[in-house]
């Protein structure tokens, strides 16, 4: 299989690639990963290609995307606090690049296989107690607004066959290595990454407040069973929720202690910010993953495990 991945440089994007290419049961035989800074080749594989790339370019975009492409993993994105601090260039990025990618396979060959990361931040408002994958959209956001947008571009584009469209919705992904971005759900990474590694973190939220989250490695192993899923129905809703499970911050602070012992919350700060928390509450913390799991979609079994593979993989 000859894979593309956009935001190839980012933690999703390197931490795919570098599973990709250990697969027994997916054969890939080139990896074009593609970023505005020139990507990592892990392991200096010989089957990886490196692109430094503005995917808001179309004749750029258009120079990689080629008939012989299988699949594209589209995860290159400006994070929502980012798209809501500067929306033109939320636009730009989240929007227009997923369109100029779509446009290309559009021309060149539509059984390409487009997997797109969309996010929880399509929702927002009054929501019902359990989300499902076909509950309206309704963000709250700029980013969100842009993911949206990006969703119902893709479902369209697929039923009028002009690509074999796949949009994954996220859950929060807990716990990602490596510093602090501008995400509003930085924060749920930092405050068990910072205390495991010695460093202060700030929880800029309530305790109680609830999130849905998915460990690094259950979220790649999903991407990858939605490269192999067989193709939906055309008139099907191409809309997954990925599985995750729900869990309060409190909780999550809890299952640290446990771990490490009641000391190491002394590496967490309680210094409340209300925009960040009205962001992250407008999300869903409760999803019905029935259709996820019925399509080989996988879930964690426990926080405790996400923070042990912390620990063992990235720490």
């Amino acid at each position: 299989m000859k894979v593309i991945i956009t935001g190839g440089q980012g933690f999703l994007g390197q931490r795919l690639a570098r599973t990709l290419l250990q697969q027994q049961d997916v054969k890939i035989d080139e990896l074009i990963l593609v970023d505005i800074n020139e990507p990592v080749i892990p392991n200096q594989d010989s089957r990886v290609r490196s692109v430094k790339m503005d995917l808001r370019q179309e004749s750029a975009v258009k120079e990689i995307v080629t008939a012989d492409v299988d699949a594209i993993f589209h995860l290159a994105a400006i994070v929502s606090s980012h798209a809501e601090e500067d929306p033109d260039l939320g636009y730009q990025i989240n929007f227009l690049a997923t369109r100029n990618l779509l446009e290309s396979c559009r021309a060149v060959n539509p059984n390409i296989r487009f997997i797109f990361s969309s996010s929880l931040a399509v929702f927002g408002g009054d929501l019902p107690a359990v989300i499902q994958d076909q509950t309206a959209v309704t963000p709250q956001s700029t980013y969100g607004s842009q993911k949206a947008m990006c969703e119902l571009l893709i479902n369209d584009y697929t039923r009028k066959g002009f690509v074999d469209g796949l949009v994954l919705r996220l859950p929060t992904i807990c716990i990602r290595p490596g510093k602090p971005n501008k995400a509003a759900s930085s924060f749920v990474s930092s405050i068990i990454r910072e205390p495991l590694t010695g460093e202060m973190a700030n929880c800029p939220v309530d305790k109680s407040l609830a999130l849905w989250l998915s460990s690094p490695d259950t979220v790649v192993a999903n991407f990858i069973r939605a490269l192999t899923l067989p193709s939906l129905d055309k008139r099907d809703w191409h809309v997954v929720n990925l599985p995750g499970f729900t869990i309060t911050v409190e909780t999550m602070l809890h299952e640290l202690a446990l771990i490490k012992g009641e000391d190491i919350l002394n590496k967490v700060t309680y210094q409340f910010d209300q925009k960040i928390n009205d962001i992250v509450a407008s999300w869903p913390a409760k999803i019905d993953i029935s259709r996820a799991l019925s399509l080989g979609f996988v879930v964690d079994n426990h926080f405790a495990d996400v923070i042990h593979q912390f620990i063992n993989k990235d720490l």
